[in-house]
């Protein structure tokens, strides 16, 4: 245990944090995303939802000031009658912890074509419609 480091940060995801650049992506997925056959490095993260990684995650984690959007989420599908309450979540979420104005929204095929470029996939157990969300890495300032 570290003392300030959430416990459901595994040392495997800390290490893939820990990696990343300004400019990586790292993809929240549900448990309904194909993350195995996508992803470029897989973290299993079993039995956890994606809000509760996404607050872990952004207390150690900047997202990128300099883009208009360093957070997406996959669009609903045309026609899709689902309403993605979890992005209100994800919006009181992410402004805990950072400035935040609005999510960018990204067709299924083109939000897959992302995830594969992405530095890693975290696969969650999170049951939501329309929960993966793509975090795009800041810098943290000299003071």
């Amino acid at each position: 245990m570290l003392k300030g480091i959430p416990p459901i940060l595994s040392p495997e995801l800390l290490k893939i944090l820990r990696e990343m650049g300004h400019g990586d992506e790292i993809i929240l997925a549900d448990g309904n995303f194909p993350a195995a056959s996508i992803a470029q490095r897989l973290v299993r993260s079993d039995g956890n939802t994606v809000p509760e990684l996404l607050d872990a995650i952004l207390t150690v984690f900047p997202l990128d000031e300099y883009m208009q959007y360093p957070v997406g989420l996959m669009a609903v599908v045309p026609g899709d009658p689902v309403v993605p309450v979890i992005w209100d979540e994800y919006r009181t979420i992410i402004k805990k912890h950072d400035t935040f104005t609005d999510f960018e929204y990204i067709e299924r095929f083109a939000f897959y074509e992302r995830t594969k470029k992405a530095y890693a996939v975290v696969a969650t157990s999170e049951g939501a419609q329309y929960a993966n969300i793509i975090l795009k890495m800041g810098v943290i300032r000299q003071k």
